[in-house]
């Protein structure tokens, strides 16, 4: 850089705004809700499961049934992203996700067979709507954010599944404490519902936000930002597109293949936490449901300090010269390393300790989730929402894998041993992916079908 140029940047630096970390806020919270209420199910799991008379394996099904539409509804979801745009797709999202979760809160009034059917058809209705969510957010942080920044604005979106634990399990657990498990359902969905109006009136694109000012977008747009993904232009380019052929390119690219993989190795320690956890809490270790409610927000805290740090680790990487490869994937397999260190709770008989383990191992799970940073730099332009989408799919298989094995393993062995065991393994294939298959980290350029 010569000396005009570092003098323009550095004034550009004192007078540019920073509109894209409101715009992050919003993500923020928005996915801190979204997670809330994907685990809202396991907060009141024991005291429903007893209401409902449901045995270990038809709670793994109750618990995958989110999973199960939310997978199906990945390319849809991703495809409405980059047809109609991130604003009013999210919109409808935020809003009908909630209101289902607070129609959960209906099935107390049932009992039998019909209370299981509704609450599992709930559960698919949640899953559905909240498909384009995290595609959604690997968008916006594309559009809003340099490449420099952009592992820790992942970071910080995806570390909300933390930060969700950490403030409303002990408020779930507390309200399933006073007032009965339907209550949580009644309470999340609300706050949902109020955050969709808020997301409809505060999420603008940085070309037409009005506060942003020239000298950020200038600097989103150097940085590598795609600050015109949300224009009216992009999107009528996206029209035009062979969904069919992007989705054969995307799924033949041995890159995205394997962090595709290993981002469902990842995520069966996610949905381990989000569905199983407190309940290995009050069975395994004899915890009240109050109480599991508080301590299952220790590893959580913990995970949360993590995801933000592997963020900013791989953002200074980067920044200090080091490959995007290996700015990426050093935080992955270092964390993933650390997360497996869960095996060891087989062998710890204090309960001290045993959160100490598992806060180590979310520590380290946090660290490496930064798969989402990775999507934001490898998707196409064109297809940023379905590439997105693909991600997610194979990710959340897991949610519907690890509550049924993990219910199985429960139901044959009578302990969380095997459980665990399960998911350490899966964080040791994720490593082997980043390793063996992933290759460079680089943006995938489609080729359009010849016509």
């Amino acid at each position: 850089m010569d000396a005009q140029a570092l003098i323009l940047d550095r004034q550009n630096s004192q007078t540019r705004t920073g509109t894209r970390w409101g715009i992050l806020l919003i993500l923020f919270i928005v996915t801190t809700i979204n997670y809330a209420d994907r685990a809202s199910i396991s907060i009141a799991g024991p005291e429903l499961s007893k209401s409902l008379g449901l045995s270990t394996v038809q709670m793994g099904f109750i618990f995958s049934a989110f999973a199960w539409s939310y997978v199906l509804a990945q390319i849809p979801g991703g495809w409405l992203l980059d047809r109609y745009g991130s604003k009013g797709t999210y919109f409808f999202s935020i809003f009908l996700w909630s209101l289902f979760t607070m129609l959960m809160g209906l099935v107390g009034f049932l009992s039998g067979a019909m209370a299981i059917a509704v609450l599992f058809a709930l559960r698919l209705l949640v899953g559905a709507a909240e498909a384009p969510s995290f595609p959604g957010n690997s968008r916006i942080a594309s559009a809003w954010f340099p490449v420099s920044e952009r592992g820790l604005a992942a970071a910080i979106f995806n570390s909300a599944q933390y930060f969700a634990t950490v403030i409303f399990a002990p408020f779930m657990g507390w309200i399933v404490h006073q007032w009965g498990w339907p209550s949580v359902f009644y309470v999340m969905g609300s706050l949902g519902i109020m955050m969709s109006v808020v997301w409809k009136f505060k999420l603008h694109d940085p070309q037409t936000h009005p506060r942003i000012n020239a000298a950020e977008l200038q600097y989103l747009k150097d940085g590598g930002a795609l600050i015109d993904l949300e224009t009216a232009h992009q999107v009528k380019k996206t029209e035009q597109l062979d969904t069919r052929s992007i989705i054969k390119q995307l799924l033949s690219n041995r890159m995205l293949l394997g962090v595709y993989i290993g981002q469902y190795c990842i995520n069966t320690l996610t949905y381990f936490f989000l569905t199983w956890f407190p309940v290995y809490l009050v069975t395994e270790r004899h915890m009240t449901i109050l109480k599991a409610g508080f301590v299952a927000a220790v590893p959580a805290i913990a995970g949360f300090i993590g995801g933000v740090l592997g963020g900013i680790i791989s953002d200074r990487m980067i920044k200090s010269g080091i490959s995007l490869s290996k700015a990426r994937k050093t935080p992955i397999v270092i964390g993933l390393l650390m997360a497996m260190s869960m095996i060891f709770c087989n062998y710890i008989t204090t309960d001290a300790l045993v959160i100490a383990t598992m806060s180590l191992a979310f520590f380290g799970k946090g660290i490496g989730a930064l798969g989402w940073a990775v999507v934001s730099d490898t998707a196409p332009k064109e297809a940023g929402g379905l590439s997105g989408a693909l991600f997610n799919t194979f990710g959340n298989v897991a949610g519907i894998t690890t509550p049924i094995v993990i219910g199985y393993i429960l139901q044959a062995t009578g302990s969380f041993a095997g459980a665990l065991v399960f998911v350490a393994a899966n964080a040791a294939i994720a490593i082997f992916c980043y390793v063996f298959i992933v290759g460079d980290i680089k943006r995938m350029e489609f080729i359009p079908a010849k016509g």
